[in-house]
């Protein structure tokens, strides 16, 4: 697990205040987000997909929109078919997408430790064809485990 080392304040001597995963949290803190989030980044954009792929009812479903779209996660385009009424089109933005490594991170969890068969679905790059996977490296490009860790206080 990561330790705190080096000439740092003892670990007793602060607390993660502040701490960067609890705002995130605040922004995405439920499981309907995060589901809307995950078909955001699967080309997904009209309210009514939103609703049927996350499996979610409409007013969540709206609620949830709204409250990504106000953090900034979304962006509201209207968009009118040929015949019909104008309607509202839902697109990530640069900080949504942002998001995109952690909830394949998350996804990845549980393919490995809640499903017997790795999951049903998983990435591969486009250009090459290669799987996909979320891992934490150093700046110098080393391989980061939990045990490889150190915390930093920076304030």
């Amino acid at each position: 697990m990561p330790r705190l080392t080096g000439a740092l304040e003892p670990r007793g001597s602060w607390q993660a205040t502040g701490c960067s995963l609890a705002r995130a949290i605040d922004v995405v803190s439920t499981r309907s987000a995060f589901l809307l989030l995950r078909e955001a980044c699967y080309g997904t954009t009209r309210f009514d997909d939103f609703a049927a792929r996350a499996g979610i009812s409409e007013p969540v479903a709206a609620a949830r929109l709204r409250e990504l779209v106000e953090a900034g996660l979304m962006t509201r385009e209207e968009y009118r078919e040929p015949g019909q009424r104008a309607r509202l089109a839902y697109r990530l933005t640069e900080k949504g997408a942002g998001l995109f490594p952690a909830l394949v991170a998350l996804m990845e969890w549980g393919d490995q430790w809640l499903t017997e068969d790795g999951g049903p679905i998983g990435f591969r790059h486009r250009d090459c064809g290669e799987p996909v996977q979320v891992e934490l490296r150093c700046a110098a490009g080393h391989h980061a485990g939990p045990g490889d860790l150190d915390v930093v206080h920076r304030r």
